[in-house]
């Protein structure tokens, strides 16, 4: 395993690192949540992510058991939560003051920890004041029930305004920002690598393998059985991600792409993985998996990264631009 910095911080996160989104809960029961972690664990992986929203605190539960089961060393390990949806009250949404401190604690207790490493605002709250989204999230950090605070998918606009109030205030900005990043989402490369090197910001990212599209199971259209698409709380992610006429489009280029992945002796998903760990300041690509087989073979990527060489990646973004796709379909059809 590769242990990266988390931007500018002295905290070291594993180069994968496994999220409990989807599968916690939902697919996942306590004993196969536990293989799936334990596995990754024993890959080298300390970085684990949640949040409060994630199959409404169940996730959290799961998690926090495996924990406690296998026995880790806490500070072997980097966990992470995420705050903003926390229930169908006015004050459970949101980033005021009053929802990170009781949300907070409320996740500390589901999980049965003291603190967490990692604090996430979920999302941008437009409805709280920057200032007051600061000041709860460096109490928190002052209380000790977190290390560091940071955002998911907040604009490059968003970060330098509690950039900003961090400064005039004297407190801690965020940290890291966890953005969805894979071969067709990616305009966090221009919005967010300035913020890397202006303010170390580190990035925790995810969906690598862009709504399992990347991993070639929906080619032709086809939808597999256990496919996380079958689950009923998840036919929105369908709609969008297989259904759209986008979807569909980038289920062709993921065919394309599957054909480099076989030259190279692995799967599309590892390399899709790996493309992701391209660059230094992606700091951790958050994986997931529905087994321990499949963990597995999520760490195989770290392998595919030393693979890829300029030409390789130049023949990766021929597909992903569209300029090489016929020929490239033509070599596999012949």
């Amino acid at each position: 395993m590769e242990y990266r910095r988390l931007g500018s911080a002295g905290i070291k996160v594993s180069a994968l690192s496994f999220g409990s989104w989807v599968t916690f809960g939902s697919q996942l029961d306590e004993d196969k949540a536990f293989e799936c972690m334990t596995t990754a664990y024993e890959a080298g992986v300390n970085f684990f992510d949640n949040a409060e929203a994630y199959a409404s605190g169940r996730a959290e539960v799961l998690m926090g058991k495996a924990i406690k089961r296998a026995g880790w060393k806490r500070s072997d390990l980097v966990i992470s939560t995420k705050l903003f949806w926390g229930g169908d009250g006015p004050n459970d949404t949101g980033l005021s003051r009053k929802h990170i401190l009781e949300g907070t604690d409320a996740s500390l207790k589901r999980m049965g920890l003291d603190y967490v490493d990692l604090l996430f605002a979920h999302r941008p709250d437009p409805d709280t004041p920057m200032e007051e989204t600061v000041r709860a999230m460096n109490h928190v950090l002052n209380q000790g029930k977190a290390i560091y605070w940071g955002t998911s998918e907040w604009s490059a606009e968003q970060l330098r305004e509690a950039y900003e109030v961090a400064d005039r205030l004297g407190l801690m900005g965020p940290q890291m920002e966890q953005p969805q990043y894979n071969m067709f989402h990616r305009r966090i490369e221009e919005e967010l690598k300035p913020l890397y090197e202006e303010r170390g910001l580190g990035t925790t990212i995810w969906s690598p393998l862009a709504g399992g599209i990347l991993t070639g199971k929906y080619s032709g259209g086809t939808l597999p059985e256990g496919s996380r698409y079958t689950v009923e709380a998840y036919a929105w992610m369908k709609k969008r991600h297989l259904d759209s006429k986008l979807g569909q489009a980038r289920i062709r280029r993921a065919d394309v792409l599957a054909k480099v992945a076989k030259d190279l002796g692995c799967t599309l998903a590892q390399l899709a993985i790996a493309w992701t760990l391209r660059d230094p300041w992606i700091s951790t690509t958050i994986t997931g998996a529905s087994s321990a087989s499949q963990v597995s073979e999520n760490m195989k990527a770290l392998k595919v990264l030393e693979q890829l060489d300029d030409e390789v990646v130049q023949r990766i973004e021929g597909i992903l631009d569209g300029s090489t796709v016929k020929a490239e379909m033509a070599e596999s059809d012949g």
